[in-house]
C-alpha cells in the first residue's frame, strides 16, 4: 500500500513572524487598504511610491508620544505598499499614524521628513477632533491619528432607494446648523442625531434627498479667528483632513472603534422614510493647504503624486484654498474611486455632489482634460452604476463648466445658469422671458436629452453658498461685515432685490411682497424640468442678515431659526404645498405618454395662445405642460403664467378639448389665512382670460 508523503510542498511553507519592538508581525493584507481588524491583530497597509523606509507608530489613546515604533522590514515592502500584521493589538488599547523617510527636494516636490506623524489616508476614524472647536489634542500642530473601527452595523433589508433623478426634490443642508439653533427642539442639537431627530419633519415637507454638506472629517480650526468678539471657524467644512472617516465632531455621543454608528442609523432612518441621502464630497483639494500649511498626510506620502504643482513645487490654487489634488493621476484616481466605493457600500448612500468639480477635469498639469479618466471611471464604475453624481461644473480657477461637464450620460449638473437667470427674470429684469422659459422647461440649449439624459440640470435658486432664499428679496448687496474681511468676499453679482428697503422692514406692504416673491421663485422651480434643489430653511424664511458667504459663521447667522416657522407658517405650507403638487403632475418633472387631445408636451403662451416670442419688454410668460398621468389614467395639462411686471397684465388661455375647463391650483397673490385654507388655491374656475396681478404666479390644471 502506497503511504502518503507528508513532506512540505513548495510555496506552502508559512511565512515565520518576526519580532519588532516588542511585537510578533509578519507580512500583512496587502489587498486591504488601511488598517484592517484581522482573529490574531490587525494589518496595517499604505502605499508610497517615493518613500524608502516607513515605520508604524502606536499611540496609546489620547497619548502624544508612540509606545512602539515598528519599522516595516525590508521584505514587507512589496513594489510601492507597505503592509505589516501586527499580532495582539486590540483595538481599543491604541491610535496609529505613519512616518516615512525619503528624499527631499521642493523642486520636484518631495517633502519627506520621518519627524511628521502622517494620518492614514484610508483611516476609518480620526482621533483628536472630537470636540467642535478645540484644537486636537497633542499639540497646536495638526497632529492627527487613526483609530480601528468596528464595523458591525446591521443595515437590514435598505439598500439605494433609486428615486428616479427627475423625481429628486433636493434639500441641502449643514449638519450642524439645521438643529444647533435653541429654537429646533432637539435634544443633541448640532449632530446627525438631532438632524434623526428632525426626520419626521423632513418627511412631512415632502422632500426626497438630502445632500449633506461635508460630512467627511474636517478641522473646522483651519485659520480660526477673533472678530469683533467671536470666534471663527471653517464652519462649512470645505477642508478634509480624510476622506473615509465621518466627523466625530457631529456626533452625539463618544463612539470609539465605532466610529460612523450614529451617522450610520441617520442614513437608515432617513432611507426607511424614503429620503435619500447624497454627500458633498471636496475631493479637489485637502486641508493640508499651500506650502505654508502643515504636512500631516498627503504632502508626507506622496507630494509630487498627490498634489498638482508647478515647475517650482509650489502648489497650483484652481480651489482657492491653497492646493488642488492631482485627481486624474492613476493612484489619486483610485484613491477617489476606492473612496466613494466605501461610502456606497459601508454608508448605503445614494449619492454625491462634487465640489468644484471642474477640477476633476484637469490633467497632472492642470490643463483641462475633454474626457478625463477619473469622471469616465466613476461614470462606469460596477459598486457606483446607480448612485446620483452631480457636479459643480466649475473651479477657482476660471474654468465654467456648465452644459458642457464631460457626462458619458450619468453626470448631473449644477444648474448655475438656471439660478443666475431665473433670479434676474423673477426680480423683473428685462431681456430675461426667452431665457428663463428656456431654463424652466429643461435648459435644452445646454443638456441635449439625447447626449445628457433628461435629468443633466439640477434646478436650483439658493443652495449654502449666496443669500438665503427670504435675503435674496431683503438685501440689494451682501452683508458680509461679520466675517472680518471688510465686506470684500462673497459674491458681488447675486441678482437680488430688496423689494424696496435693504434688511429688516416694519412694512407690511413690502414685507407681504417678499413673501410673494418668496413664493414665485419656489413656484417657479417646482415647474421647472429636472431635478430640484433648495436650501434647508427657505421655507420658513430663514435669513443670514444679508451675509451671502457664511462659511466662517457658526452662530446664529448661519443657524437655522426655527421660531420662524411658526411666524411664516404660511411659506412653509406654500412649499409643502408646492412639492406635492409636483409629485402629483408627474407631467411637470418629465416626459410621459402622449395625452390623449393631442396637445404637445411642451408649449408657449406668452400673453396669448400659442405665441412663442418675446422681446426685450416680454415680462408675461406662459407654459404648457401636456401628457398622461404617471399611472396613465387621465391627461394631465398644467399651465404655469408668470408675470414679473409692476402691473396686472392679461393671459389668455389656450382653449382645452373634451370638456375640460382650467382651475386655478397656485396664485401667490392669494391672501393666506392658515394650513387648512390652502385650497383657496383651487377656488376658482377661468375659461379663456385670466388677469395676473402685479409680480405674481398662477399655475392652473386642467380638470
Amino acid at each position: 500500500m502506497q503511504t502518503s508523503d507528508h513532506r512540505p510542498q513548495r510555496g506552502v511553507k508559512l511565512q515565520p513572524m518576526d519580532e519588532i519592538d516588542g511585537f510578533l508581525v509578519r507580512p500583512g493584507l496587502y489587498s486591504h487598504n488601511g488598517a484592517t481588524r484581522t482573529e490574531n491583530g490587525v494589518s496595517f497597509t499604505i502605499h508610497s511610491f517615493g518613500a524608502t523606509s516607513c515605520t508604524l507608530l502606536l499611540f496609546h489613546p489620547y497619548a502624544k508620544e508612540p509606545f512602539a515604533r515598528l519599522k516595516f522590514p525590508e521584505p514587507y515592502h512589496i513594489g510601492n505598499t507597505y503592509s505589516m500584521l501586527v499580532y495582539g493589538l486590540k483595538i481599543e488599547d491604541f491610535e496609529y499614524a505613519f512616518e516615512m523617510d525619503g528624499p527631499y527636494d521642493k523642486e520636484k516636490g518631495k517633502l519627506f521628513d520621518r519627524r511628521n506623524v502622517l494620518l492614514d489616508p484610508y483611516a476609518r476614524a480620526v482621533t483628536g477632533q472630537r470636540e467642535w472647536g478645540q484644537r486636537p489634542k497633542g499639540g497646536e500642530k495638526s497632529v492627527y491619528h487613526a483609530r480601528v473601527v468596528e464595523n458591525n452595523f446591521d443595515w437590514g433589508g435598505i439598500r439605494q432607494l433609486e428615486h428616479p433623478s427627475e423625481d429628486l426634490i433636493i434639500y441641502e443642508m449643514h449638519v450642524r446648523g439645521f438643529t444647533k439653533h435653541e429654537s429646533s427642539g432637539v435634544t443633541a442639537k448640532g449632530t446627525y442625531e438631532g438632524l434623526r431627530q428632525k426626520i419626521p419633519y423632513l418627511k412631512e415637507l415632502g422632500i426626497n434627498a438630502v445632500e449633506l454638506m461635508p460630512i467627511f472629517e474636517f478641522d473646522e480650526m483651519e485659520g480660526d479667528r477673533m472678530y469683533e468678539g467671536k470666534r471663527l471657524y471653517n464652519y462649512w467644512g470645505y477642508n478634509t483632513v480624510c476622506f473615509f472617516a465621518p466627523n466625530t465632531g457631529y456626533s452625539s455621543v463618544v463612539e470609539h472603534n465605532h466610529e460612523g454608528d450614529e451617522l450610520k442609523q441617520l442614513i437608515y432612518e432617513l432611507k426607511e422614510n424614503g429620503i435619500e441621502v447624497i454627500l458633498d464630497v471636496v475631493f479637489n483639494h485637502t486641508a493640508e493647504g499651500n506650502e505654508d500649511g502643515p504636512c500631516f498626510s498627503f504632502k508626507g506620502i506622496d507630494n509630487d503624486i498627490y498634489y498638482i504643482l508647478t515647475p517650482e513645487g509650489d502648489y497650483y490654487n484652481f480651489s482657492g484654498c491653497g492646493n488642488v489634488m492631482n485627481c486624474n493621476h492613476p493612484v489619486v484616481r483610485r484613491f477617489i474611486i476606492d473612496c466613494l466605493r466605501y461610502w456606497v457600500t459601508d454608508y448605503r448612500v445614494d449619492g454625491f455632489r462634487f465640489d468644484l468639480a471642474s477640477i476633476l477635469t484637469r490633467d497632472e498639469k492642470g490643463i483641462p482634460m475633454s474626457d478625463p479618466p477619473l469622471l469616465q471611471a466613476i461614470a462606469h464604475d460596477a459598486i457606483l452604476g446607480k448612485v446620483k453624481l452631480i457636479a459643480e461644473a466649475w473651479d477657482a480657477g476660471g474654468l465654467y463648466q456648465v452644459g458642457s461637464f464631460p457626462s458619458w450620460s450619468r453626470w448631473s449638473e449644477w444648474n448655475g445658469k438656471y439660478r443666475d437667470d431665473l433670479r434676474r427674470f423673477l426680480k423683473g429684469d428685462a431681456g430675461m422671458a426667452g431665457t428663463a422659459i428656456t431654463r424652466i422647461t429643461g435648459s435644452r440649449d445646454l443638456y441635449d436629452p439625447a447626449q445628457r439624459g433628461k435629468s443633466a440640470s439640477v434646478n436650483f435658486l439658493t443652495c449654502h453658498d449666496g443669500f438665503t432664499l427670504y435675503d435674496l428679496y431683503s438685501y440689494n448687496t451682501k452683508h458680509n461685515e461679520q466675517n472680518g474681511w471688510n465686506n470684500t468676499d462673497g459674491d458681488n453679482n447675486g441678482n437680488s432685490w430688496n423689494c424696496g428697503v435693504e434688511g429688516g422692514t416694519d412694512d407690511p406692504q413690502i414685507e407681504g411682497l417678499r413673501l410673494r416673491m418668496v413664493k414665485n421663485a419656489f413656484a417657479t422651480l417646482m415647474c421647472s424640468r429636472g431635478p430640484a434643489m433648495f436650501y434647508a430653511g427657505d421655507e420658513f424664511c430663514n435669513t443670514q442678515f444679508g451675509n451671502n458667504n457664511a462659511y466662517c459663521q457658526d452662530n446664529e447667522i448661519s443657524w437655522l431659526d426655527w421660531t420662524r416657522l411658526e411666524k411664516y407658517r404660511e411659506i412653509h405650507d406654500f412649499f409643502r404645498y408646492m412639492i406635492a403638487f409636483r409629485k402629483k403632475h408627474a407631467i411637470l418633472r418629465k416626459t410621459t405618454k402622449a395625452s390623449l387631445c393631442n396637445l404637445p408636451e411642451i408649449s408657449i403662451h406668452n400673453g396669448y395662445p400659442w405665441n412663442g416670442g418675446t422681446d426685450y419688454n416680454s415680462r408675461l410668460i406662459g407654459i404648457m405642460y401636456a401628457g398622461r398621468d404617471e399611472l396613465d389614467t387621465r391627461d394631465d395639462i398644467v399651465f404655469y403664467a408668470a408675470n414679473v411686471y409692476w402691473e396686472p397684465l392679461i393671459m389668455q388661455l389656450p382653449e382645452l378639448p373634451n370638456g375640460l375647463q382650467w382651475k386655478v391650483c397656485v396664485n401667490t397673490s392669494v391672501e393666506y389665512a392658515d394650513e387648512k385654507n390652502m385650497e383657496s388655491f383651487t377656488e376658482f374656475y377661468y375659461k379663456k382670460t385670466l388677469k395676473i396681478p402685479t409680480r405674481t404666479i398662477v399655475v392652473l390644471a386642467a380638470e
